[in-house]
């Protein structure tokens, strides 16, 4: 792709960022699988969750489990990213995704089944959080949030497949049915393990550890000239500058510009998440039994529900860049919190009736819901992560907002089967929600456009930037400059 009117990707870059986005597939269809699963009747009769009294339980802990695998897991990656490389973390987090769905198929009681989806969550995580990190390192600031929004749209993709796949096995009869879909899991990490090796490391960790000749070798193949040139003089004087600075959790926590972005940071992925939407993906046929459908019909809306998912992650590649980060993402959970409201009043009225008009508007407002997330929230949060942490500490701030993702996953789907019979699960997510999507909304900074070397201005660390190299790279940064005043002006009231 030529460079006009601005620096831009070329199509090699494209294609890495596509063929990286297998690991984000294979963590959708991983984290979505399990709601088809627990439709399976032959899943159900196998594990005697049909009869045994403490069926509710063991589901609830097959859910948790796979969250708290992810919690733990996904604190590893920094390790594997910092010492090994970008690429070395999502091959270990690859790997332990293959063998855990395998074993999972394989499983011959609850318990062992139980286990394995605690190391299966754990490399879904694991991807989740390596992938996007790559992603943000390797793509130019013009094109960041598209191209790390394929990361998005790439594990939407997952969960659509996991939800016909699981669709297409119920309508076998044989007992091992409910097998084959689990095995699926490994085929994308499969096929990212097969694409790995040829695949560019991140040039700003081969910067980091002073592999000069490779770094610009692979932006030159990652970028058009001019923009692979320009990168180069701000990450090698970048990076000589990031060595030599402290790197580890507690630095994040004791020093007040790190502290922020880290809260920042767990402010987006826990507000998001906030938006109920796990719960509503993991108990999808739950739900729509509430509302009166039988088991295939159940399957069916969940199926499309998840296909429109996927419809509207695509969209979002095209909104990304085009709107500021913060208030993207605020007005998707406002947006989101709508949909519950006006989901909450059609269940209070007319759940046990028999108004069919009422009970297909309760549908439609589950589709209406995914439209706000998928656009505004999904793919763009994982641009938003990247870009708030220096290249030195961004595994490790990665790591931390995808733990909050855990975190919140573990109360919000332990508590799900209790609080769907008592309280009412809508009534969980709306207010918390709201006050999340208000405050990411007017008070969070926004990064979109901004290259990752210049973002340290925003929060005062002005000391840790390099000074500005030759004619382009002091064009670049007038470019950014009025934005980044005008953000840290703004975040003198931030979070």
């Amino acid at each position: 792709m030529a460079s006009t009117g601005g620096r831009q990707f070329n199509w090699f870059n494209l294609l890495m960022v596509i063929c990286m986005s297998f690991g984000s597939m294979s963590y959708g269809y991983s984290a979505s699988i399990i709601a088809t699963t627990l439709a399976q009747p032959t899943f159900l009769k196998y594990f005697d969750l049909d009869t045994r009294p403490d069926a509710t339980s063991l589901i609830s802990t097959m859910n948790g489990l796979y969250q708290v695998g992810g919690f733990f897991g996904v604190f590893t990656v920094s390790y594997f990213a910092d010492r090994w490389g970008r690429r070395a973390a999502i091959g270990v987090s690859a790997l332990i995704t293959v063998l855990s769905g395998a074993l999972l198929a394989g499983s011959v009681n609850v318990a062992m089944f139980i286990v394995f989806r605690f190391f299966s969550g754990a490399g879904a995580f694991m991807i989740l959080s390596a992938v996007p990190i790559w992603m943000n390192e390797v793509t130019p600031p013009r094109n960041r949030g598209l191209l790390v929004d394929i990361h998005g749209a790439a594990l939407l993709f997952g969960y659509m497949v996991a939800a016909w796949v699981g669709f297409a096995f119920f309508h076998l009869q044989a007992a091992a049915a409910w097998r084959a879909p689990l095995a699926f899991q490994c085929l994308p990490a499969v096929c990212l393990l097969c694409f790995l090796p040829f695949m560019p490391e991140s040039p700003r960790f081969l910067l980091m550890h002073d592999r000069h000749e490779e770094a610009a070798a692979n932006l030159r193949r990652l970028h058009t000239s001019e923009e692979a040139e320009i990168e180069l003089q701000q990450i090698s004087a970048q990076m000589q500058i990031d060595r030599t600075l402290p790197s580890s959790y507690w630095v994040m926590l004791k020093k007040p510009s790190y502290r922020k972005r880290t809260l920042l940071c767990l402010g987006v992925t826990c507000g998001i998440q906030f938006s109920g939407i796990l719960v509503i993906n993991n108990y999808g046929p739950t739900l729509y039994a509430s509302l009166g459908y039988g088991t295939a019909q159940q399957l069916v809306l969940l199926g499309g529900w998840l296909t429109l998912a996927f419809g509207m992650g695509c969209a979002s590649l095209y909104v990304v860049d085009r709107f500021s980060r913060p208030k993207l993402m605020g007005f998707g959970i406002l947006g989101c919190m709508v949909c519950l409201i006006i989901e909450a009043a059609l269940v209070a009225q007319f759940v046990g009736t028999k108004n069919t008009t009422a009970l297909s508007a309760a549908v439609a407002m589950f589709y209406v819901y995914v439209i706000f997330y998928e656009v505004c929230l999904d793919g763009p949060q994982f641009a938003y992560l990247g870009e708030l942490f220096p290249t030195h500490i961004r595994a490790k701030g990665m790591n931390i907002g995808v733990a909050g993702i855990c975190l919140m996953n573990i109360i919000w789907l332990q508590a799900a089967p209790t609080a769907f019979q008592n309280i009412g699960w809508n009534l969980c997510f709306i207010i918390p929600g709201t006050i999340a999507g208000l405050g990411i909304f007017l008070y969070f900074p926004d990064t979109n456009g901004i290259p990752l070397e210049e973002v340290a201005a925003m929060f005062g660390d002005v000391d840790e930037l390099y000074s500005g190299f030759g004619d382009d790279v002091k064009a670049e940064t007038e470019i950014v400059e009025g934005k980044t005043a005008l953000a840290i002006e703004h975040n003198e009231t931030a979070v």
